[in-house]
């Protein structure tokens, strides 16, 4: 008969691995119901400027508040997943950013509904912490790279949210109806996944040690260039379209290529990623697609024809595709501070660079040109690719 050392740590190790698979697919629900919802309220825009009959600069604040409610929130949800752990926040926060969708197509007038997509955002920023963190827990218990396939599903739940938008209200079905379908679906999988998820990883901090007031310089550093990627990344969401009908000469009807291209070269990009990663390191890695992205811009840039900027577009949607989820994984890992803490100061910065990239491209577009303001999109890529990837790989 073996004795009980001989099979119980075999027996350990084979629970140990599947705890760590159902996690991961736990995980992916969470960033698959995540997109799917933030989806939703992309698709109903449109809708809610019709009935609040308001014009695109007062439409603009709303968009505004979604991110103003996550910049916000960042800070105090750092702080809130490193004492509670992700895997609570998660189903917490589930909620509130279920019910706060559900709500937005209640609201009876416009700064009534400004306060709802403000909490919606700190719902949201919550609910993308938690779920970032936990993803960075389950990467290293796996012992193999999964955080591009969990960004992928990200992009996929986004694709499903929108398409089945469109659907529903080609059907007449009501906001309302198509809001509580989709929180139903988030809240649930938020729920059950509670008990598949990870405990976190260890804190970097060291113990007894005081916290360090103001932003460390590590994360300044790397969430500096996690800015300046999510503003190029956040620039092409706005202005893809505009480029191609406006310079280079596609119809009306098929100026939306521009967005489909770059969204497609994201999805393929964090699909594919995490297989390479397990033959190259990410330095090296996410340094080629920074560069591939550059050439796409560039190739936008020096030939403004539809196919051409098709073809560059889709390439910087591949260069792009990676860099949130590189960033977090750096993050989660910043020395000195709790991967809660880390994750939650890199993706404020990124809201940042999210929300002021559009803004950014069409001052210098009124100022000089649109193909200048890319132009501009294209050289941060290209210092990111030789000095910005190596800086943040250098910071442990």
């Amino acid at each position: 008969m073996k004795s009980s050392e001989n099979v119980l740590p075999g027996a350990s190790a084979h629970a140990g691995a599947r705890a760590v698979r159902r996690a991961t697919w736990a995980t992916m629900a969470q960033f698959f119901v995540n997109g799917a919802t933030f989806a939703t309220w992309g698709v109903w825009i449109p809708v809610l400027k019709t009935d609040f009959q308001v014009s695109d600069a007062v439409l603009s604040l709303a968009m505004l508040a979604v991110s103003a409610g996550a910049i916000l929130a960042m800070n105090g949800v750092g702080r809130w997943v490193g004492r509670a752990g992700s895997a609570r926040v998660l189903a917490i926060s589930g909620l509130a950013y279920s019910i706060m969708l559900v709500v937005i197509p209640w609201a009876g007038y416009f700064p009534l509904l400004l306060v709802i997509l403000v909490l919606f955002g700190m719902g949201m920023a919550a609910f993308d912490v938690a779920m970032n963190v936990q993803a960075a827990t389950v990467e290293a218990r796996l012992g193999k790279p999964v955080m591009s396939t969990l960004h992928g599903m990200f992009s996929l739940g986004g694709m499903a949210g929108a398409g089945l938008g469109g659907l529903l209200m080609g059907a007449g079905v009501s906001l309302q109806v198509h809001g509580f379908a989709i929180a139903a679906m988030t809240v649930l999988a938020a729920l059950l996944a509670t008990s598949y998820l990870l405990t976190d990883a260890p804190s970097h901090v060291e113990e007894g040690a005081a916290a360090t007031p103001g932003i460390p310089r590590a994360l300044w550093i790397l969430g500096t260039v996690a800015f300046l990627g999510l503003v190029c990344e956040g620039a092409m969401y706005d202005w893809a379209a505009v480029y191609m009908r406006d310079v280079a000469g596609a119809t009306t009807a098929r100026s939306g290529y521009g967005y489909a291209t770059f969204a497609t070269g994201m999805a393929v990009g964090r699909f594919g990623a995490d297989l390479l990663r397990r033959r190259f390191s990410d330095e090296r890695l996410m340094t080629v697609s920074a560069w591939v992205g550059c050439a796409g811009m560039t190739l936008v840039i020096a030939a403004p024809w539809p196919v051409s900027s098709l073809v560059g577009f889709t390439l910087m949607g591949l260069g792009v595709a990676n860099l949130m989820p590189f960033f977090f994984l750096a993050g989660a890992r910043l020395p000195g501070m709790s991967p809660a803490a880390g994750v939650a100061g890199v993706a404020r910065f990124a809201y940042v660079g999210m929300l002021l990239g559009p803004p950014l491209i069409g001052g210098i577009t009124h100022a000089m040109s649109l193909r200048v303001a890319l132009a501009l999109v294209a050289l941060t890529m290209g210092w990111i690719a030789l000095a910005g990837i190596r800086r943040v790989c250098r910071l442990g």
